[in-house]
This record gives C-alpha cells, structure tokens and sequence, in this order.
C-alpha cells in the first residue's frame, strides 16, 4: 500500500504565492520520491492557484494529498463559492493571453474538478485535479 500524506499551505491573496507554491509542491513530491510528477504537478497548481488569487480578494490555500490508491491530489482553495467556468479546449484559447488554465489542467490532469468548502470561517471552494503515480 502506498505511503499517504497530506500538506496545506494557507497563502494571502498575492501573486508570489504562486511561485511559493509551485516551489512548495516540487520539494513536497521530492521529498516523498515522486519527483517525476514535478514538472506536471507544478503547472497544474500553478494555474489552479493563479485563478484562485487573481478571481478573489480573500486567502487561498493550496492542498496536496496522496490517496492510498497512489493518487496525488491538488487542489487550490478559494473564498468564492461560485463555480469555475468551463475550460475551454485548448485549440481555441492557445493565442489568448488569458483563459488557457482549466484547459491546461484538463490536458494535464488524470482527472479535475470543483467542491463547495469552507475555511478559515469562509465559504468558498476547492478546485482540483488529480494525477495517477505510475
């Protein structure tokens, strides 16, 4: 059975989260010796995470878990509780200069997808993709 684990970092409605977090996220699943979903599990949080800062005024989190099915979540928090707009395929928006990041995530990702949640006293929502450790 795979090892499980789970991390958050709570982060402050700044775009230099982003970075943090994808820094956070390659030490995370290196740590752990999964170092070959780096690469694609920091642009899946990335873009997960950018939207969560750049469409909200409050806090954010970010949240990496490993099932004990081997699969890694993440999953970006926000306080807005309205869904994501559907992403658009990438054919469509690969010129534009914004609009791309759920497309990214559904190219990417094994699986995505959004969740009602509350923190830190706050209403709002998970958005999240899952990818398969092989």
């Amino acid at each position: 059975m795979p090892e499980t684990w789970d991390y958050t970092l709570s982060i402050p409605n700044d775009l230099r989260a982003v970075t943090i977090c994808r820094r956070t996220l390659r030490l995370i699943l290196t740590m752990h010796g999964l170092i070959g979903l780096a690469d694609t599990a920091e642009l899946l949080a990335a873009e997960l995470v950018s939207n969560a800062v750049r469409h909200t005024k409050g806090p954010a989190a970010l949240r990496v878990r490993r099932s004990p099915e081997g699969v890694v979540w993440i999953g970006a928090w926000d306080t807005d509780p309205v869904p994501p707009e559907p992403p658009g395929s990438l054919e469509r928006v690969t010129d534009l200069e914004a609009g791309r990041g759920l497309g990214l995530v559904v190219a990417c990702a094994d699986c995505w997808g959004w969740q009602p949640s509350s923190r830190f006293g706050d209403r709002g929502k998970y958005v999240w993709c899952e990818l398969g450790v092989a």
